[in-house]
């Protein structure tokens, strides 16, 4: 890379990520570029995962090519790799990419790389269920779905076919959620290529730590969202708790034993192996940040995104997990580096949340949009 130019790193092409660079590479100064670096050439959108599972839409709808997002006319460039350490005093991070390690020097380095799903949650999780955070991850729940109709119309033995047709979420937060409706109405329409499965042959069941479903939304949009999963046949067992994933089921703490040859887990996140290593603050796995999304005694070191324990001025409390925080967060660092650049101060993170969402399958879902119940 050309030395007299100043790098603005970005590390993480997901909602953070690529909001960053958009709005940084049309704004900075002419001895300035953007380079994201990301190990997938693809930002995907995660929300809608459940209905790439779900078939409802095609897989190539949720993601989009990260190459698109950057304006190499203006310098920006893309890089395809790991980033395997990052020198905070030198400001170099080494990278390992499709050519080999590599060494990027950096003006200001954004941390964007959001956080990773956790195998270890639940004794058995790593070796049988199946995780939901990419769209890998989606497309082998509906192939491994399709595959068990395959199998039930292959199977004689009733209590083989009730496992193979028996699908488990563990998990009742938006993910879980919708996941579970989304299954439940694709199973109801694909059923009728496979003459050999009956309806008694498929059951959905969710599985939920907890006294409610959508912890995160008001106790009657859960109990409205519970309502409409049992209306369409699945079975939410609240209160219940995994305690071990086996090859064919799940065992609650109470003992019960739910058999099924697919379980998907929507639950369990770690922090990613940089945020380990770097020696960075870090509070509850994310880096903790300034109110202006900076980290403390680290020039030209800042976090958005997942990975950022940033604090919201608006209600004091930490902003939570979710693409909308991310996207805001992101809009502020880029004028906030610029406000630096410029000699100018920067501005704290604040902001009100519009509402959240959750759909749980076609037409059907539950929402609450400036405090409104919907």
């Amino acid at each position: 890379m050309d030395a007299s130019v100043k790098n603005v790193v970005i590390v993480g092409g997901g909602f953070a990520g690529t909001t960053a660079a958009k709005a940084l590479q049309h704004r900075l100064p002419k001895d300035y570029r953007v380079v994201m670096i990301s190990e997938e050439s693809y930002t995907t959108f995660n929300p809608m995962l459940p209905e790439a599972v779900g078939a409802s839409i095609f897989p190539e709808q949720v993601v989009a090519p990260l190459r698109q997002v950057l304006d190499v006319q203006m310098g920006s460039r893309f890089i395809m790799g790991s980033v395997t350490a990052i020198d905070t005093v030198k400001r170099i991070l080494s990278c390992t990419t499709l050519a080999g390690a590599t060494e990027i020097s950096y003006e200001h380095l954004i941390c964007a790389y959001g956080n990773r799903a956790r195998l270890d949650f639940i004794p058995g999780m790593a070796e049988h269920a199946l995780p939901l955070k990419t769209i890998g991850d989606a497309m082998e729940i509906r192939n491994r779905v399709l595959r068990r109709l395959a199998q039930i119309e292959l199977e004689s033995d009733p209590a083989k076919r009730a496992t193979l047709g028996h699908f488990v979420v563990i998990g009742g937060g938006f993910s879980g959620v919708e996941v579970a409706g989304e299954l439940v109405d694709c199973l109801a329409s694909v059923r009728r290529y496979y003459p050999g499965v009956t309806t008694c042959n498929l059951r959905v069941t969710v599985v939920q730590d907890a006294d409610r479903l959508l912890l995160e939304l008001p106790a009657s949009l859960g109990k409205a969202a519970q309502c409409s999963l049992k209306a369409r046949g699945v079975t939410v067992q609240l209160g219940a708790r995994a305690s071990e994933i086996l090859p064919d089921g799940v065992r609650l703490m109470n003992g019960d034993i739910l058999n099924a040859a697919t379980v998907i887990c929507t639950i369990g996140t770690k922090a990613n192996i940089l945020t380990e290593t770097i020696g960075l603050p870090v509070e509850r796995g994310r880096i903790v940040v300034r109110p202006d999304l900076s980290i403390a005694d680290r020039p030209g070191l800042w976090a958005i995104g997942d990975c950022a324990l940033a604090m919201n001025a608006y209600n004091n409390q930490p902003s939570p997990p979710t693409a909308q925080f991310a996207v805001r967060q992101a809009r502020l660092l880029a004028d906030n580096l610029l406000r630096l650049i410029a000699g100018k101060p920067t501005a704290g993170f604040r902001y009100r949340s519009r509402g959240m969402m959750a759909a749980i399958g076609h037409m059907k879902g539950v929402a609450e949009i400036f405090g409104i119940p919907i």
